[in-house]
């Protein structure tokens, strides 16, 4: 009889260690700030919530994460250099301030790349996607996963746009990264970089005629009440990154990395499916408040104004732009 009860307490044991338990219970109890820019009805947010909820969950509730929605604790370049020194935890990040720390991964936003969304997932979470979250660890971050901004399109207060020659002279917030100026700089537009919260007052008051963002976001800021037309451009697919302070990461023991590592992705394709879903719904409400929304403009001119970009990019992302290319073929 004792040498039954031993050996179901061992087995017991083994069951125990193979779900885990014991490693939870190695992990010390954390707080993480998880910082974003956008409001709550964005996908940011819903990406930074999920994250919340299952790292507790996971974790048994020794992760805990405060999400600071709306930038509260500064835009995506402030948040990012806290970060780098460990004074913000983690953030979702539009791709696009993360490139000015790291060049390369502005790779990814090079103009009309990505034939569709379920293209760009092959290449973001494949190999080409994880070395670039890799190397953030060069600039002091943990990239963990690619969540999106999602493919991009036009807005303005003043006309409607089909072909590139409509853009002459209109003055378009574009994000602070530089293929992004001159993408909109070869389409004939005024590009003007600045930060999301800065253009939000730029468009009220008009002092710039239009900007560039997914239809999620065009919907959750409302922009329908400046923007009078939306030109569906496609123009660029954005990925958009979960990133923690690398000095925050190293102090997380390997158990709570593989938790964090893991949720980060779910989180991320949960907000990929959340924007798939509703993008249709969204483009209705918008027609429906007026919003005029054109999606028959003449693509193909787009595409051939934006090459001088290649010819001027290419090269300064080393072998990334061709083994995208060819990852896609």
């Amino acid at each position: 009889m004792k040498i039954t009860n031993y050996f179901a307490v061992v087995t017991g044991c083994i069951v125990t260690m193979a779900l885990g338990q014991p490693a939870l219970a190695e992990i010390e109890e954390v707080n993480l700030r998880l910082a974003h820019v956008v409001n709550e009805n964005d996908g940011f947010h819903a990406a930074a919530t999920k994250f919340q909820e299952l790292v507790a969950e996971r974790s048994d509730g020794k992760i805990t994460v405060e999400v600071f929605p709306n930038a509260t604790l500064g835009d995506e370049r402030t948040l990012l250099e806290g970060m780098q020194i460990g004074t913000i935890d983690m953030g979702v990040i539009t791709n696009g301030p993360v490139s000015n720390f790291l060049e390369d991964i502005a790779v990814f936003e090079m103009p009309f790349l990505f034939p569709s969304a379920e293209k760009a997932y092959e290449v973001l979470d494949g190999p080409i996607g994880q070395e670039l979250l890799d190397r953030l660890a060069e600039v002091n971050l943990k990239g963990l996963a690619y969540a999106e901004r999602g493919f991009r399109n036009l807005t303005n207060s003043e006309r409607a746009i089909n072909t590139p020659a409509d853009l002459e002279g209109l003055k378009v917030r574009v994000m602070e990264n530089p293929v992004y100026i001159d993408t909109f700089r070869e389409l004939g537009a005024n590009a003007i970089p600045m930060a999301w919260t800065e253009a939000l007052t730029a468009m009220q008051q008009g002092t710039i005629d239009g900007q560039e963002n997914p239809v999620g976001v065009v919907h959750s800021f409302q922009l329908n009440e400046t923007q009078t037309n939306m030109t569906m451009t496609r123009h660029t697919y954005a990925p958009a990154i979960i990133v923690m302070s690398l000095s925050v990461w190293n102090d997380l023991s390997e158990e709570a990395q593989d938790i964090v590592t893991q949720v980060a992705q779910e989180a991320a394709e949960y907000e990929r499916q959340l924007n798939a879903d509703l993008e249709s719904k969204q483009l209705e409400e918008l027609r429906a408040s007026g919003m005029t929304v054109i999606d028959d403009a003449d693509l193909s001119a787009f595409s051939k104004a934006v090459a001088p970009v290649y010819d001027k990019y290419g090269q300064r992302f080393g072998d990334y732009l061709p083994r995208i290319q060819d990852a896609l073929k």
